[in-house]
């Protein structure tokens, strides 16, 4: 590491600890303050999830290929010195290397806020009147993304790793979408009207709708980390046919590199169309899924706008799905399509927080 890049890393980290000491007194003196600073978070958490798509989409994973600096600085170079080893190779793109830095500067700080929530919860936890547990686990999973955003670069985006660092995102997300739901709903009154449902297990209902969405944004992970996207070219059929020629044993085998299976051979077409296959036909058992469940919520007073919001969201994700494979993967198409999974994440989430709600109403 360059004497550069550490005295740079020592300065962001003192004033990262001066922010994270303003921001958490802040939070923890007014309920108010405590709720906006988790707003706030969750709404830069979506957009890093969408930024992180793009960067890994527009082929700038590599685009520094060290850590936690950008080729031993603390930004990307104007220039590399002539003979350096990826001057040689054709390999240094500036560009590329400013969205993945981009990306880093954003988690960062992001990370930065959800310290400051952790400490706000845990100091503040009485007049704030809210368990800090979830915001402390939220910690733990930012420390776990640090680590996985490192692996991605210095093990070369091994499609297990990079699929992880997609699901941890997706998961401080939800972790933040559930925080903030619960922030804003300490204190305030239910409204007296609500109609508890008794008759329908609304809460089995939503968990299941949150699992084959998790479920289905692990696949899509999964295709994306093996640039298996255009593995199926075609719609309805995948390469001519309903059922084609798949290798599913080497397309799902975790611990392997990138475009290799596990004993190093090139992994295979008939690999990547299994990948391909199947996101594309659990895509149709969630979306299926979204609007049964999203009509009984719309028939559900007092639910309905959830219903809707459920049935709306799962036919854009499967519109744009169609679309990357239809215009063979536009890079704003791709993009959108993983920021409609983050939303429909987020929506499954709300839905899970209000059927909580509910059923603890129909109890009462």
């Amino acid at each position: 590491m360059s004497s550069l890049l550490a005295a740079a890393l020592l300065l962001v980290g003192a004033l990262g600890l001066v922010l994270v000491f303003v921001l958490s007194r802040w939070a923890a003196r007014e309920r108010s303050h405590y709720r906006r600073l988790l707003l706030i978070t969750t709404v830069l958490t979506f957009i890093l999830v969408v930024v992180g798509a793009y960067v890994r989409l527009s082929d700038a994973g590599l685009g520094c290929p060290d850590w936690p600096g950008c080729y031993g600085q603390p930004q990307v170079p104007q220039a590399l010195p002539e003979g350096h080893a990826a001057v040689s190779a054709g390999g240094f793109d500036a560009a590329k290397g400013w969205k993945e830095m981009g990306h880093r500067y954003l988690a960062s700080f992001v990370g930065l806020l959800i310290a400051s929530i952790a400490i706000a919860a845990l100091i503040g936890r009485r007049r704030l009147r809210s368990s800090p547990r979830i915001a402390w686990v939220l910690v733990a999973v930012v420390i776990a993304q640090a680590a996985l955003g490192r692996w991605t670069v210095t093990l070369l985006l091994k499609p297990a790793i990079v699929t992880l660092h997609l699901v941890g995102g997706m998961t401080t997300l939800g972790l933040l979408t559930w925080l903030t739901l619960r922030a804003f709903a300490q204190g305030a009154a239910r409204s007296a009207g609500r109609t508890p449902v008794r008759t329908v297990p609304w809460r089995l209902l939503a968990m299941i709708a949150l699992v084959l969405v998790a479920v289905q944004i692990i696949l899509g992970g999964w295709v994306s980390s093996n640039y298996a996207a255009l593995a199926c070219p075609d719609l309805p059929l995948c390469r001519g046919d309903w059922m084609p020629t798949m290798h599913f044993a080497q397309a799902f085998e975790i611990v392997r590199e990138l475009g290799r299976a596990g004993d190093g051979q090139l992994l295979s077409l008939e690999a990547l169309t299994a990948i391909h296959w199947t996101h594309r036909i659990w895509a149709i058992v969630v979306f299926l899924y979204c609007l049964g469940f999203g009509f009984k919520l719309a028939r559900t007073p007092r639910m309905a706008e959830y219903g809707w919001g459920l049935i709306a969201l799962a036919c854009v994700q499967v519109s744009l799905g169609v679309a990357n494979v239809l215009l063979s993967l536009p890079l704003a198409v791709a993009a959108a399509h993983n920021a409609g999974a983050a939303a429909l994440l987020v929506w499954v989430i709300v839905i899970n927080f209000e059927a909580c709600a509910s059923a603890q109403d129909g109890e009462a």
